[in-house]
């Protein structure tokens, strides 16, 4: 086999594979945003049933989701039960800033979580989570919107773009 296709093999794999990762962020961002609506729904439920204090009510929430964001939460009562920082939403800030690999979508739904809890009193912190819980249910359903055409469209074209790129280094 000469070295021109073993190339053309490895361009096809390569940009193919770029396509198949951007699927992957959205599937990804996708999972990040469900798990941000179920933990603030559990937050609503907390802060209205039981008046649980921030911290705590913190640790719970990173029992309830899984893989970044329990990182993110877990960090964040850390810095809430340190009081370094002055307000939540610089402790919130400094959580964001430790974990990589969160879509800036979610970061952007975190921050605004942030600046909304442990500012005000329980209905201002009630309110405040029904507002990231809207913002969150319209980022995903802009993300829905031809989801399947999307993530076909992302993987034909990297599959195609390397073939066209094979072709021309032929």
């Amino acid at each position: 086999m000469s070295y021109k296709w073993i190339g053309a093999i490895l361009v096809i794999a390569g940009c193919g594979g770029f396509g198949f990762s951007l699927a992957a962020n959205h599937r990804r961002e996708e999972a990040a945003l469900r798990q941000i609506l179920r933990m603030l729904k559990f937050m609503q439920c907390e802060l209205r049933y039981r008046l649980t204090p921030l911290p705590e009510l913190c640790r719970q929430a990173a029992g309830e989701v899984g893989g970044q964001l329990r990182d993110v939460m877990q960090y964040l009562a850390v810095e809430l039960e340190r009081r370094e920082k002055c307000d939540a939403a610089a402790c919130m800030r400094a959580a964001v800033a430790r974990s990589s690999g969160i879509p800036r979508s979610v970061r952007r739904l975190l921050m605004q979580l942030g600046r909304s809890i442990g500012r005000f009193d329980l209905n201002g912190q009630l309110e405040g989570l029904d507002e990231v819980c809207r913002a969150c249910r319209a980022e995903l359903k802009e993300l829905n919107h031809n989801r399947d055409n999307r993530l076909r469209s992302y993987q034909t074209l990297g599959l195609c773009a390397g073939a066209a790129l094979a072709i021309l280094f032929l």
